[in-house]
């Protein structure tokens, strides 16, 4: 078992579940894109992983706990900074809360007290703020990031108290924990005076790469290419004609990868929501950057007039799917397919056979609600075979049974 002592960083938008029960999905999606657009660079600016990024919420993890609260600081300052400009529908208020501690490591995750105690922290943080614990304040560099101790706190599921504090409104003379200038800030000076987002470079604050540059980028290259193949082909002429067989072949090879090259990059550039899609489940590209292109997805997505209420499900399902949430990609295909796109009734019966065994009981149970007639086979498949993870309910943790599920779903297709 892998260890490591880190700082845990979650960060949401207040009051978001009340926003999306009264914004359409276009509204949802953008908010939730400008979102990430804001945040993610400044994540990666202090050298944070993001692990998870679920809805309005981020979870991340840092090595210097001192780099976490000032990353907390910048995004403040950044969203102060974007909030003036924006509607009042579309501001962004969002809470940082940041423990430190011993974790466990498992692949793309983190576990233990540390992450639980973060958790609840946030839970009292309030909008606008960067609030962090004793174990934060007693880790980090003092000489650089001003603070304020809120209070001692009970919070649900952790033993003993927790003492937390905040990162007090600017403007600052640094030098000593808590000095904190006692005169108000100015209304128009951003919460924590851009101490820490002045240390961002702003070539790191510009958006990600534009679907429309990189294709014209990579059609750049293919043309150069095409001139060095004619230019090699005319050069060849002059030197002999008529040209041997071997000089033919690899000649004809070359142009055909050219043509081909060419043919994928029309591909590419009249699909950019598939591009975005490969480029966020390229596991090559580091975590922060596949979050980036799913986000980038998913506004293309949004914005796209001409998708219809299916056809944008199943794009969205596959989406989840390739930043590795299966279980969300599930309710996508579901809408979709009663939304008549055949292909998500399809990927719902593939899913079948899943690996991971929630994923399977949750097609299954789509499935069955779809009364998808398609579905039979693969149901009666499952319910016969079962397949891996499949465990009884324990006193502590719910059990698993997706042949249960695939006998209740040809139960309601009338087995």
């Amino acid at each position: 078992m892998k260890t490591a002592n880190l700082a845990i960083v979650f960060t949401d938008i207040q009051g978001f579940s009340e926003r999306t029960s009264r914004q359409t999905l276009e509204e949802n999606e953008r908010l939730l894109r400008a979102h990430s657009e804001l945040l993610v660079p400044l994540f990666k600016a202090f050298g944070g992983r993001i692990l998870k990024s679920i809805g309005d919420a981020f979870m991340v993890t840092f090595v210097s706990p001192t780099q976490a609260v000032l990353c907390g600081m910048a995004i403040q300052d950044r969203l102060w900074q974007y909030n003036q400009t924006t509607s009042e529908a579309e501001r962004l208020d969002v809470r940082v809360a940041i423990n430190v501690g011993e974790v466990r490591l498992e692949e793309q995750d983190v576990f233990g007290e540390p992450v639980n105690i973060a958790a609840r922290v946030e839970s009292i943080t309030e909008a606008g703020e960067v609030f962090f614990t004793e174990a934060v304040y007693l880790a980090m560099n003092k000489a650089e990031v001003p603070s304020r101790e809120v209070g001692l706190f009970e919070l649900k599921g952790i033993p003993s108290k927790i003492r937390v504090f905040r990162v007090p409104r600017g403007p600052y003379r640094m030098g000593a924990p808590e000095q904190e200038v006692p005169s108000e800030p100015q209304p128009e000076r951003p919460p924590f005076g851009n101490l820490a987002l002045s240390r961002v470079p702003e070539s790191m604050l510009a958006p990600g790469p534009d679907l429309a540059t990189t294709a014209a980028q990579v059609g750049e290259r293919l043309a150069q290419r095409t001139r060095t193949v004619f230019h090699a082909v005319k050069t060849h002429r002059q030197r002999r004609w008529p040209p041997s067989p071997r000089a033919l072949k690899v000649g004809g090879a070359a142009l055909a990868l050219v043509l081909l090259a060419i043919g994928g990059f029309f591909l590419l550039s009249d699909s950019p929501v598939e591009a975005a899609i490969k480029a966020a489940a390229n596991r090559e590209l580091p975590v922060a950057e596949r979050a980036e292109w799913g986000e980038k997805a998913r506004g293309l997505i949004a914005e796209d007039k001409e998708l219809s209420a299916g056809e944008r499900r199943w794009l969205l399902g596959r989406l989840e799917e390739a930043l590795q949430r299966p279980e969300r990609a599930v309710e996508h295909y579901r809408l979709g397919a009663k939304a008549g796109e055949e292909r998500a009734g399809t990927r719902l019966i593939e899913m079948l056979h899943h690996e991971v065994c929630p994923v399977r009981l949750e097609a299954a149970e789509a499935l069955g609600e779809l009364r998808l007639a398609s579905a039979r086979e693969g149901l009666e498949t499952l319910a016969k075979k079962g397949g891996a993870g499949e465990k009884k309910a324990g006193f502590f943790e719910p059990g698993c049974n997706s042949r249960e599920a695939a006998e209740r779903a040809l139960g309601r297709l009338g087995r």
